[in-house]
């Protein structure tokens, strides 16, 4: 790989990245902490994640256990939880909070599966806008004669073909998330 194309790989693994933190937060039936990795909780005035400020851990398949290191926080982690997408009740015992994952039911699979598909493809146009960027550079560097034609044409076929693998790694991590969440 070319030292030009480098920092745009670089920059399309990021963009893989995201789409698997964006796939760690769709639940699949069973309890998985990633999907609490967006939840913020108001820690002295500030929004603070969820996990930097309680140990989350899994005593079954189907429970998240909650336990803050300040247990005066439990409302505002009990608050936040209810507010936000996850669409389960937190239970609050006065020292823990557990959340009990439901199995799913197949309209909620559909539902999370078409999720997935959108994150997969939000994650395909940012990997096509990155390569759009590296081929506007490698224009502008051909008509201030930095590179010649060829160079151009080779660059541009390294970027296709770079693009090309990062988008089938998301339809790879796609279809893998996809058959999680119908696996019943």
């Amino acid at each position: 790989m070319s030292p030009e194309i480098k920092s745009y790989d670089e920059r399309m693994l990021k963009t893989i990245e995201v789409v698997k933190a964006n796939f760690a937060a769709v639940r699949a039936g069973r309890a998985n902490a990633g999907v609490l990795d967006r939840i913020m909780v108001e820690y002295y005035g500030a929004p603070t994640p969820l996990n930097q400020v309680a140990a989350i851990s899994s005593p079954d398949p189907r429970t998240l256990v909650i336990q803050p290191w300040d247990s005066s926080l439990l409302k505002a982690i009990e608050k936040a939880i209810q507010v936000s997408d996850l669409g389960i009740n937190p239970q609050n015992d006065g020292r823990i909070i557990r959340l009990a994952f439901p199995q799913l039911t197949e309209e909620r699979r559909r539902d999370l599966t078409k999720q997935v598909r959108k994150y997969g493809e939000e994650g395909k146009v940012a990997l096509r806008n990155i390569r759009r960027d590296a081929m506007d550079d490698t224009k502008k560097r051909t008509k201030k004669s930095e590179l010649t034609e060829d160079d151009q044409k080779a660059l541009e076929k390294e970027l296709q073909d770079l693009t090309d693998k990062r988008c089938k790694d998301i339809d790879e991590l796609t279809a893998k998330k996809e058959t999680e969440l119908m696996a019943v």
